[in-house]
């Protein structure tokens, strides 16, 4: 679904992205371990249109992306921050994307309704998003993004304001989703507990380039995650 080569990107002069190249079939999850400032949502506004890229090529589908506007690339972009219309309520925000592509209504009316159901939104379908949990509100962004068919959504970090049980909640239910609609993702954070949960691939960011490991077993048992460290303090804490 995705190979990108050599992706090279600099901000007055310095190096964000350094050669970053990565592959990924479709229907997979790559996560990306990075913390802050390392270049995780520079590649993300890259592969999705919002950044131009310096250097390098993207193929989606075997074509070309790099010479697409935003809009015709399948792509589609989410933050932590949910950023739903708010005088829209939750069928007309989840809807939103059919509409201004002219779909028949009868079929939007099926579409957003199955969705609703997918997402645990049932009875919600007229509350505004000022009405909303953040776990909710971020359940109608995933539904306004999942209803267009993406090729690819490219996810920043999507669950970092929300509390510790809505986030794992949020975590399992995007999983579901993927699994169930087939969706090619790349999610990106912080959180190591995160990126072992999301990713079918794992890839770390350090400071603009991009380690992609062989499987599971070569990421944990990287020094650079810190995977064995945080086994090592657990196992330490639970003799003690």
């Amino acid at each position: 679904m995705i190979q990108a080569d050599h992706i090279h990107k600099r901000y007055d002069g310095k190096p964000v992205l350094n050669g970053v190249g990565f592959t990924l079939a479709k229907g997979r999850t790559l996560c990306v371990l990075g913390s802050s400032g390392c270049g995780k949502t520079t590649l993300l506004q890259i592969l999705a249109g919002l950044v131009p890229a310096d250097e390098g090529s993207l193929l989606v589908d075997g074509q070309d992306v790099f010479s697409m506007p935003p809009e015709k690339r399948g792509m589609v972009y989410l933050s932590q921050e949910p950023l739903l219309f708010p005088h829209l309520n939750v069928m007309e925000n989840i809807a939103f994307g059919l509409r201004i592509r002219k779909v028949d209504k009868a079929q939007i009316h099926s579409r957003v309704d199955e969705l609703i159901g997918m997402l645990g939104l049932e009875n919600l379908g007229n509350r505004m998003p000022a009405a909303l949990s953040g776990g909710q509100r971020q359940r109608v962004a995933f539904g306004r993004a999942l209803i267009i068919q993406p090729k690819v959504m490219l996810l920043d970090e999507p669950f970092g304001s929300l509390d510790v049980q809505t986030r794992a909640e949020m975590q399992s239910l995007y999983r579901q989703l993927s699994l169930e609609l087939g969706t090619t993702t790349v999610f990106v954070t912080h959180d190591l507990k995160e990126a072992l949960l999301m990713g079918d691939e794992l890839a770390r960011m350090d400071t603009g380039r991009l380690t992609v490991f062989a499987d599971r077993k070569a990421f944990i048992q990287s020094p650079e995650t810190g995977v064995l460290k945080e086994m090592d303090f657990w196992n330490r804490m639970g003799s003690e």
